[in-house]
């Protein structure tokens, strides 16, 4: 079963990289439908004119055209993931053979029951090839604009996981450095908690290097939260107080690795940490309609000449960009206060992954 599971995974990701798009989707059916009927007009408007302008000739070309237009878009797209096996010239010399054939058979069925118009026996091969030659030069033309679409698209995905991977690189040393701080701090005060910190930090990192992805399950970036937490709860104690409302969340929802935790640092640098008495600092998370919304929360409280922290402030930006590039503009990161708490707060839009799993 996993084996089946791995060679549908590998077909899908190569029908995902061919440059022929889903045409059975309503998007590429619309563009389709209105370039076929630009191209009637341009038919009929290419013939002699005549004094009153030939509705019917429209009405029997534009039908036509869009029954070859439609029935090869649905034969293109059930022969696409085999198509996408092939070379990429293979395949485009195979769409517009298919193209060609449909245009021909249904210019011969036109013909046999006079769609448009009796013709003299003369005319019948000009027909044919006029016809043969437009869809041939058309599917041609739009093949190649398919493929530099595609080229397109590869280039700006290497763009983005570039970018991603530096954003990435730049959060982790952010991480070591402030983690590494709070177990130095222990080092003198309660030895044995600093080695027992110094594990849980050993086996955060080797969480966070062993997944080769950009994005994590919701359970395993709360997991590393947790250890992260953990470390901070031995040098502030009882000051620190916790509360995880997040039970409505799927533990498979994919996450941006190393999210949670630097929301959680900002809590406790300008939440816990000044005030003598410590504080709570509140997790929520929840799923609804596809959209994950996640909070962290910490006590505020306005202290003249206080200077915020660049390294938890780049660590924010960073989220931000990564939710961006990952999520597209429907993902944000806000920050407000208000009833005496800093409110640090993420959306984006995103869909389990047991339910991709199953669709492969």
């Amino acid at each position: 079963m996993p084996k089946r599971l791995k060679k549908k995974a590998r077909s899908r990701a190569a029908s995902d990289d061919f440059f022929l798009p889903e045409l059975c989707l309503p998007e590429a059916l619309l563009g389709l439908v209105l370039l076929a009927e630009l191209l009637v007009l341009v038919l009929v408007l290419a013939e002699p004119m005549l004094p009153s302008f030939n509705w019917v000739r429209l009405a029997l070309t534009s039908l036509f055209v869009q029954w070859i237009v439609l029935l090869s878009a649905a034969l293109l797209c059930q022969l696409r993931p085999l198509l996408a096996r092939l070379r990429a010239a293979l395949a485009g010399g195979i769409c517009c053979a298919l193209v060609v054939g449909l245009t021909l058979a249904g210019t011969a069925v036109a013909d046999h029951f006079d769609l448009g118009g009796p013709l003299p026996r003369d005319g019948e091969v000009n027909l044919y090839l006029r016809h043969g030659l437009i869809s041939l030069i058309m599917s041609a033309l739009l093949l190649r604009y398919f493929y530099l679409q595609s080229q397109w698209r590869k280039q700006q995905q290497a763009e983005l996981r570039a970018r991603i991977e530096s954003l990435q690189a730049r959060i982790r040393p952010h991480f070591l450095f402030n983690s590494l701080n709070s177990i130095a701090s222990l080092v003198v005060i309660d030895p044995d908690k600093a080695e027992q910190a110094v594990l849980d930090l050993s086996d955060i990192f080797r969480a966070s290097l062993a997944k080769p992805g950009t994005l994590v399950d919701w359970g395993e970036e709360v997991e590393l939260a947790k250890r992260y937490l953990s470390i901070e709860q031995y040098r502030l104690g009882e000051r620190l107080q916790l509360d995880w409302q997040v039970d409505e969340v799927p533990d498979d929802l994919p996450i941006p690795q190393l999210t949670l935790q630097p929301l959680l640092e900002n809590a406790l640098i300008h939440g816990i940490q000044p005030r003598i008495e410590g504080g709570l600092v509140r997790i929520e998370a929840d799923y609804r309609d596809g959209m994950f919304r996640l909070c962290v929360s910490n006590p505020y409280e306005e202290v003249q000449g206080q200077s915020p922290s660049r390294g938890t402030q780049q660590a924010l930006r960073n989220i931000d960009a990564r939710l961006t590039a990952l999520f597209g503009p429907r993902a944000s990161l806000s920050v407000e206060r208000r009833d005496g708490r800093h409110f640090t707060c993420l959306r984006y839009p995103c869909a389990r992954l047991t339910q991709e799993a199953r669709a492969i």
